[in-house]
């Protein structure tokens, strides 16, 4: 008994000098209730109920569904929210396979990446308040998501620059080729659970190209993370005017991108390394969340269409409420966790980002964003279709985060960037070269 007890006071020791989390095993429960979230029940909030729309004369009754910046916006009257039905998002059963034979051996230590990591959601376990590595944890299973699977291409992927107040659309971008490719810790498309090969050990690849309007045409970029979080991440620009390959800087990934809203460091939620930013877990909620079934979306097509190889017509999402600068489709409430996500870099130009991150899929569809002196400057939302549920035919099947609109919404200056997917996820929708500098430097 003695030694038992001095055993675990020596581990407890060195688990509190290290901040590590130790491994253990990881129960059917635990990975049923991470994956089938909602097959037996979904959440409940006071006075939220599916069919119902929140605007401005009811929305004081449902505050405890909103994350304050929503909330805030509809009272002013700024958009209304109509509440769809709950429904889970499952992810491919491979991806679920492999958190269940992997997770159970995956370690943290703060700062560091998670060790013994191969593939699936490193930590499927419910956070806990008092796990000082919990927003961490968190961060990581965002990182090996499920977002765009292990190649999605969004083709073509629309992006409208409003007058928050008028609604003039200023600018719209349209990019012919925009691609994600993942290298490693791979669990659907062959070979997995790494592609070879690989001598640069990337983690991921993606390549974006403009296609309107002339200005920028031919306009290129090649983000390339790698598998060591700790070694910064390259992006390469090939300006089409200018008939030239640039490495871009560290802080120019945090630069407004070709003029829009948003940074490159806000790609899919959040683009940057985790150990860029300290990660503290708030805490678990029922909220309201751009989740829908594509095929209740009544709105679709007033700002875009798409003629499809077929004859047939894509057509997009569309917006509404002040500007039409917000997604116009229903949330569903959906069991939220809260992360406050803060920069280490003191001249980094946001003070830190509230995360609302949806704990099924663990995407992140809202973010509040503040800048340094601690005000709210943006509000960033992204809308998630399940891939089965009116989603271009070709995510049916594929078990992915799909994405299907966007908002990045600069509440300081008034202004917003929409943004219109039509996404693909499969092995062979894009060649191996699209993702490399030589691609781009073919355009020279």
């Amino acid at each position: 008994m003695k030694g038992t007890l001095q055993r675990a006071l020596t581990l407890s020791l060195m688990t509190g000098i290290s901040g590590a989390v130790l491994a253990e095993p990881i129960s059917d429960a635990v990975i049923d209730q991470a994956f089938h979230t909602y097959r037996d029940s979904v959440p409940s909030s006071p006075n939220v109920k599916p069919g119902m729309t929140i605007s401005s004369s009811n929305v004081d009754q449902v505050k405890q569904a909103l994350n304050p910046a929503m909330f805030d916006l509809v009272k002013a009257g700024d958009l209304e929210i109509a509440v769809g039905k709950t429904f889970d998002f499952t992810l491919h059963d491979k991806y679920i396979a492999a958190t269940r034979n992997n997770a159970g051996q995956v370690t943290l230590t703060q700062g560091q990446m998670p060790e013994n990591y191969i593939s699936g959601r490193p930590f499927p376990q419910a956070p806990d308040i008092n796990d000082p590595l919990a927003g961490e944890k968190l961060a990581w299973n965002f990182q090996y998501g499920r977002v765009w699977g292990d190649l999605g291409c969004l083709e073509p992927f629309i992006w409208d620059f409003r007058n928050y107040d008028s609604g003039n659309v200023e600018r719209t971008i349209t990019f012919d080729r925009f691609c994600f490719k993942r290298y490693a810790f791979r669990t659907v498309d062959e070979p997995t659970p790494d592609f070879e090969p690989n001598p640069s050990q990337l983690y991921r690849g993606a390549y974006i190209r403009v296609s309107e309007p002339e200005d920028i045409k031919d306009t290129q970029l090649l983000i390339q993370k790698y598998k060591d979080d700790a070694k910064l991440t390259d992006a390469y620009l090939y300006l089409g005017f200018q008939r030239r390959v640039r490495r871009l800087a560290t802080g120019q990934t945090t630069d407004s991108f070709l003029g829009s809203d948003l940074m490159i460091e806000d790609f899919e939620g959040y683009n940057g390394r985790i150990s860029d930013y300290n990660w503290t877990y708030k805490g678990t909620t029922a909220m309201l969340q751009p989740f829908w079934d594509r095929n209740e979306v009544a709105n679709k097509g007033k700002e875009h269409k798409f003629r499809e190889p077929d004859g047939s017509t894509w057509e997009y999402t569309s917006f509404a409420g002040r500007g039409s600068c917000h997604v116009d489709a229903p949330f569903q409430l959906r069991t939220t966790y809260i992360v406050e996500a803060t920069p280490k870099d003191p001249n980094h130009p946001i003070g830190k980002r509230v995360m609302y991150i949806d704990a099924q899929t663990n995407e992140i569809p809202i973010t509040e964003i503040y800048d340094r002196k601690g005000n709210l400057w943006k509000l960033w939302v992204i809308g998630w279709v399940h891939p089965d549920r009116g989603a271009h035919p070709g995510a049916a099947g594929t078990g992915s985060d799909i994405g299907d609109s966007f908002s990045m919404i600069d509440l300081q200056s008034r202004h917003c960037t929409t943004g219109s997917f039509r996404g693909r996820v499969g092995p062979d929708l894009a060649p191996e070269q699209l993702f490399s500098v030589q691609n781009l430097r073919g355009n020279d």
